[in-house]
């Protein structure tokens, strides 16, 4: 009967439950992206850039796209934690908030980067 009552309270709700084990995926996936993007902006392309022969003003460009797409997995992992009823919830959602501004932040700096060279 209990679990009766909390599937009607899910779907008044608008949306179900998710799993702790689907909840951690998504917020793995976010933070590998977000590695990604510092590893590329920060350490391959300073050194591939010469090498591969990018034009000076592709990188910061580059970092706005890998920065956008790092954001909305941040945003999937919130509305996958804030939906479990995973014990860390709370921590792990002010992770990915943090996450997004900071990449925010960069999308900035690249943006004018970007402007700079242009």
């Amino acid at each position: 009967m209990d679990q009766i009552t909390s599937r009607r309270a899910e779907a008044r709700a608008g949306y179900p439950q998710v799993s702790a084990v689907g909840a951690q995926r998504a917020f793995s996936m976010a933070m590998v992206i977000s590695g990604i993007r510092c590893l590329i902006a920060y350490i391959a392309l300073p050194f591939l850039a010469p090498f591969l022969n990018l034009a000076p003003g592709v990188g910061p460009w580059l970092g706005v796209g890998i920065s956008i797409v790092a954001i909305v997995a941040n945003v999937f992992s919130i509305r996958r934690f804030a939906r479990s009823q995973h014990r860390l919830r709370k921590p792990v959602i002010a992770i990915n908030i943090a996450v997004i501004a900071f990449m925010l932040v960069l999308i900035g700096i690249d943006l004018n980067t970007a402007a700079l060279t242009a």
